[in-house]
C-alpha cells in the first residue's frame, strides 16, 4: 500500500503497511539513519524523532499512527550549514560521548524546550526521563539543554 508522509519539510511516498513502524520506514526506507534503533519498547529513547513537534518514540510508532502530521527528524535540525542550538551545545558542553543516544536526547530536548522554554532542573529530568544514556552524561546534558534555551530564547 502507498503512504505518502512528510519528513523534514518534504514529502515521501512509500510502499508499507500501515501498521509499519516509523522508524523502520525512515531507516529502511528513506535512508535516514540518525534515527537509532535501541530497545525496539519504547524503553530507551535512541528513536525519538519529532511528531508536529513533539518527542515520540518511533520504534513504537505506526504510520497510521503518523497520519498527515510532520516529521522532524536529526536530519532536518541544521539549517544553512548551521547547527540547531541543542545540537551545538551538546558539543560545547561534552554532553556525547558514544553518541548513540544523542539523537534522541536532541530531539526529545527540543520537544521540552517547546513545552518550557526556560526549564527547571525538575522539569528538564522529568522532560528526558524517556531516554538513557548508558554513559552517564546527565549533569552535562542538563547543563547544555540550559545554555540551548538561552540561546533559542534570544533568538525569538
Amino acid at each position: 500500500m502507498s503512504v505518502t508522509l512528510e519528513v523534514n519539510g518534504v514529502k515521501h511516498t512509500v510502499d508499507a503497511s500501515p501498521e509499519a513502524s516509523l522508524l523502520e520506514i525512515l531507516r529502511n526506507d528513506l535512508g535516514m539513519t540518525g534515527t537509532k534503533f535501541g530497545c525496539g519498547e519504547s524503553m530507551c529513547g535512541a528513536c525519538t524523532v519529532l511528531q508536529d513537534g513533539y518527542s515520540i518514540h518511533s520504534c513504537i510508532t505506526t504510520l497510521a499512527d503518523v497520519g498527515t502530521d510532520p516529521i522532524t527528524t536529526i536530519e532536518g535540525l541544521e539549517k544553512d550549514g548551521k547547527l540547531h542550538p541543542l545540537q551545538k551545545a551538546l558539543l560545547d558542553e561534552g554532553a556525547m560521548q558514544c553518541g548513540y543516544c544523542s539523537t534522541g536526547m536532541i530531539m526529545a530536548a527540543i520537544s521540552l524546550l517547546k513545552r518550557h522554554p526556560e526549564p527547571t532542573d525538575e522539569q528538564i529530568i522529568q522532560g528526558m526521563s524517556g531516554n538513557i544514556c548508558r554513559c552517564g552524561t546527565y549533569p552535562r546534558l542538563i547543563a547544555a539543554i540550559k545554555k540551548a534555551a538561552v540561546e533559542m530564547r534570544s533568538k525569538k
